[in-house]
């Protein structure tokens, strides 16, 4: 899988003192408040496991409440536009940081599918497989596997979220949709069960900073990152438009259910930058 690298990196701002101090109070504030999510999230998971089959039906909560209070911490604004999917089917976003976890799990109880090696990453990886993340590896060799994975899942009322581009960016830009996942939505025995909703993800930079403020692309490391946002006197925000579910039926193929739900990423990334 190509990982998108334009080269260039913003620069990192020094963090003054002030600075720190609020890396010290939101980091603090938001280690202990994912530290008791996660303890309810697995004291309810087990509960899940031993009464409802295995079918997440009250940890979802639990994700979308802790992710709702980190943002809030962190003091970055979000704005929906549109009405998050609520039955069965998927949501397919463009990707530009690692918030845009936070951010779409704050907006609705999904399920991501994401890349494999995600899962070895600190925090973030064991904060994945505890929300149920499914991991695949984005591999042609090993497409009909994965697709499998995805169709089971839906099958089974999970509501998933992918990231078609197989990366991030800079947060300036949406790349083309790979539809080679798309193929799970198109089986004989989902497409008439299931609905896709395309969703848009733009972020405003605080004022004065890099446009690509948010972004985490290429090689860049995750922790220099997180401590230029959580050392932000003032945050940016978020734009998150839920534009129309679209229907796998009325479809001819999985080439064009990718293509239409690119265009209505790129139509709402590029209203909201206006």
């Amino acid at each position: 899988m190509s990982t998108w690298d334009d080269g260039t990196r913003p620069e990192a701002q020094p963090i003054g003192p002030l600075g720190w101090a609020r890396v010290v109070l939101r980091g603090g504030a938001i280690s202990v408040l994912l530290a008791i999510g996660l303890a309810v999230l697995l004291l309810l998971r087990l509960v899940e496991l031993v009464t409802l089959r295995g079918r997440r039906i009250a940890t979802p909560f639990v994700t979308q409440s802790v992710c709702i209070s980190t943002l809030w911490i962190m003091q970055l604004k979000r704005y929906m536009k549109g009405i998050p999917l609520r039955g069965k089917g998927a949501m397919v976003a463009n990707h530009a940081s690692w918030l845009d976890i936070f951010v779409l799990n704050a907006g609705a109880r999904v399920v991501f599918v994401s890349k494999a090696e995600v899962s070895g990453w600190p925090v973030i990886g064991w904060l994945a497989r505890a929300t149920g993340t499914v991991f695949i590896r984005r591999d042609r060799r090993e497409a009909g596997t994965q697709q499998a994975i995805l169709r089971e899942r839906l099958l089974r009322g999970d509501r998933l979220l992918l990231f078609p581009e197989g990366t991030s960016t800079d947060g300036q830009r949406v790349l083309p949709f790979k539809p080679t996942l798309f193929a799970a939505f198109c089986a004989e025995d989902v497409r008439e069960r299931i609905m896709v909703q395309p969703v848009s993800i733009r972020y405003e930079a605080p004022e004065a900073a890099d446009p690509r403020f948010y972004g985490w692309w290429g090689g860049m490391e995750f922790g220099p990152s997180l401590l230029q946002v959580l050392a932000a006197r003032r945050q940016g925000r978020v734009h998150v438009t839920y534009h129309a579910a679209l229907a796998p039926a009325d479809m001819p193929d999985r080439k064009a259910l990718a293509a239409v739900s690119e265009r209505a990423v790129r139509e709402g990334f590029s209203a909201a930058g206006r």
